[in-house]
């Protein structure tokens, strides 16, 4: 990894992938770096439905396809698409895909809120 005057360069090969509750994420970029964004690439096969009450995310598909629930209605997902998912609107992933995932500011622990069962929305 190189940090110097603002730059961040990093290989995928130097992170390890750790579970998460979308599945298994590898943490480019995570929170904790203290940089303005934080960046996974994340395999989603069943993530559990929540949001994130300060932080925006942006997913880019870069392998495989699914399905993408964001809020009351969910939509086709395959290699190619991007999604953008404000904060505080309640999303989910399943299928079997990898996402580049992009959160603004960096995604935080503390921000993480998962919806109960009894709440998800009908399909």
């Amino acid at each position: 990894m190189t940090q110097q005057k603002g730059y961040f360069v990093r290989h995928i090969s130097e992170v390890q992938t750790v579970p998460c509750m979308c599945g298994s994420s590898t943490r480019v970029i995570p929170s904790t770096e203290g940089l303005e964004v934080n960046v996974h690439l994340t395999h989603i096969v069943d993530s559990k439905l929540h949001y994130h009450k300060e932080s925006a995310e942006v997913y880019y598909i870069v392998e495989g396809s699914g399905k993408m629930v964001l809020g009351d209605q969910t939509f086709d997902i395959r290699t190619g698409s991007l999604i953008y998912i404000p904060r505080g609107a309640p999303h989910r992933g399943y299928g079997d895909f990898k996402a580049l995932i992009v959160g603004v500011p960096p995604v935080d622990s503390q921000d993480e809120f998962v919806v109960e069962e009894t709440q998800q929305p009908q399909e």
